[in-house]
């Protein structure tokens, strides 16, 4: 509830979307896809009072557990807007309460699949079908909720699409939408073609694990600028693994559009004619654009990657407009199981905001939600959580040392330890970026990664599959402890400021020593920088580094591995 892990949008006749909230961008960015397939589906076979309810990841979804309501509005016979909202059910009835296992293997373990379904025919609810769905579902009246809330907010919309027509009459409100897109798409050509024209590569890896050993899969970018247009090709992805690490091209497009929305021209509105500049491929069958059975739940950590090499190829064209990497993941942890007081289910999702990267400006942000979150909540609020489940928070702070170092140094992660009061419960986490950390940019160093382990008895549990568990049984007394990524570096850390290095120590951000060893500070007994030192230390730490020449030789780029290609990087032996 206190998550604001919904948002709407308002679409046109031609699935164009027309305006949105000020929500969840990976929610709502999307959305233009489900509609669209739906619109397939039911085309003129739609009437008033129809309502269409669907979550399906293959056809326009991002993940299970988004669920939208798509609420056609009409003007006597004709078919005028699409309010549409998307939510996050807390469970959809996958194989772990909260239904995003980090060990699922195909989708029917993530929870109930909807297909586009008209929920309500004329105004009548599916009751047969309403039933189905909700039955197999963990805690069924949250999940009416969920339902009965995104129905009232249509109707709102409705109600005020209705208030609009009556003032200005329907064929000036439309005129008046086209104008807005066209004036939108403009806007975003002009931007696009302040980018030299170009092809910027850049390239990241989703973490897999084959017999405990890491398994990087690749994910390639290919950004081409061209005028007034952007193409964003991903060919050479890493195919799809039965492992959550897919998702599905309306989250891959839409994660392009974000970024390319927030750097080129962030402060207008967002709808359908800022994307008519952006082209994207996705091959079918990998990880950026999966098919069934492949498990699609991990449309976070997608996102989080292809935005990532997005910020990647920018910073070598525009680095002055961009960040270093964001926290890698969307950190779906989940706690559930039976409440000892009332004997009902309950789902806890804690997902702590990590770091963002630094940038040209000023330092990332710490633990705070990135880009592509909107609006979501930096982390659950202490009170609800210890009022609603059988949970005690026992410390919530930054995480000291866990930002990439550099001029604008990177934002904190955030760490949580959760105390489970019941006799027993399950945890489940669904991430990446345990090992491959968030890198920066412009010389900036790479952030801390994800961390998640149990506290038993004064000893600590970790998980074979680092950032990825599904169903670990937990006991009363046990601390699951939490670690949200920081975010990349911008810029070389022996240039940050002493005072503000100083600052940085004092504040409990990271030690003397990283202050000492990466950003060349020494400081005095007080906590003050040392300049005569400090300068002396930073030429000392400079003189230090070496560089490389690049150069091309027939060596092949990339060698295959079990499941995907990596990139190699041969060392002339002097060097190595």
């Amino acid at each position: 509830y206190e998550a604001k892990d919904f948002s709407c949008g308002l679409f046109d006749p031609q699935t164009q979307v027309v305006a949105q909230s000020e929500d969840i961008g990976a929610h709502v960015v999307p959305l233009p896809w489900s509609v669209k397939f739906a619109m397939e589906d039911f085309g003129d076979d739609l009437a008033p009072g129809d309502v269409i309810l669907l979550n399906d990841p293959y056809r326009g979804g991002t993940h299970l557990n988004d669920v939208t309501i798509i609420y056609p509005v009409f003007d006597g016979d004709r078919l005028i807007f699409f309010p549409a909202v998307r939510e996050h059910w807390a469970d959809v009835g996958g194989a772990v309460p909260g239904s995003m296992s980090g060990t699922a293997s195909e989708i029917y373990q993530e929870g109930v699949r909807i297909p586009p379904l008209k929920i309500m025919e004329r105004g009548k609810l599916n009751q047969a079908a309403f039933d189905l769905i909700i039955g197999n579902m963990r805690v069924p009246e949250e999940r009416i909720g969920d339902f009965e809330a995104g129905i009232t907010a249509c109707r709102t919309a409705e109600r005020r699409i209705r208030e609009l027509v009556a003032r200005y009459g329907i064929d000036a409100l439309l005129a008046a939408v086209r104008q807005n897109l066209d004036r939108s798409e403009r806007r975003m050509r002009e931007r696009i073609a302040e980018i030299p024209d170009g092809v910027y590569r850049y390239e990241d890896y989703l973490e897999t694990f084959e017999g405990g050993k890491l398994e990087p899969l690749r994910l390639p970018l290919e950004l081409t600028v061209s005028g007034d247009r952007i193409r964003a090709d991903f060919t050479g992805a890493s195919p799809q693994v039965p492992v959550p690490v897919n998702s599905t091209l309306a989250v891959t497009a839409a994660s392009v559009f974000i970024v390319l929305k927030s750097v080129l021209d962030p402060k207008a509105a967002l709808n359908h004619g800022s994307f008519r500049p952006v082209e994207v491929v996705a091959p079918e069958g990998t990880i950026v654009n999966v098919t069934r059975p492949a498990p699609a739940g991990s449309h976070g950590e997608i996102r989080k990657r292809v935005i990532a090499t997005m910020l990647g190829a920018l910073s070598q064209v525009i680095p002055e407009k961009v960040s270093g990497d964001v926290h890698r993941t969307s950190f779906h942890n989940l706690i559930g199981g039976i409440h000892p007081a009332t004997g009902k289910e309950y789902v806890h999702y804690e997902w702590s905001s990590g770091g963002n990267g630094g940038f040209a400006e000023n330092d990332g942000p710490s633990a705070m939600a990135a880009i592509d979150w909107g609006d979501l909540s930096t982390v659950q609020p202490s009170e609800v959580l210890e009022t609603r489940f059988p949970l005690r928070v026992e410390f919530s702070r930054l995480g000291e040392g866990t930002s990439g170092a550099g001029l604008h140094r990177g934002g904190q992660s955030m760490q949580r330890g959760l105390r489970v009061l019941a006799p027993n419960a399950t945890y489940s986490l669904l991430s990446d970026g345990a090992v491959l950390p968030a890198f920066g940019i412009e010389g900036g160093g790479a952030a801390a990664p994800v961390d998640s382990h149990v506290l038993r008895g004064g000893r600590e549990l970790t998980f074979p599959t680092p950032g990825k568990v599904g169903g670990f049984k937990l006991k009363r007394d046990d601390i699951v402890v939490i670690r949200s990524a920081g975010g990349g570096g911008f810029g070389d850390p022996l240039q940050r400021m002493p005072e503000l290095v100083a600052e940085d120590v004092s504040e409990g951000y990271f030690s003397a020593a990283e202050a000492k060893g990466v950003y060349g500070v020494a400081l005095t007994a007080k906590g003050t920088p040392d300049l005569r030192a400090t300068k002396a230390l930073r030429v000392k730490l400079l003189a230090k580094r070496f560089l490389l020449a690049v150069v091309a030789t027939d060596v092949p780029l990339y060698r295959k591995g079990p499941v995907s290609e990596r990139r190699i990087c041969p060392l002339h032996p002097i060097d190595a």
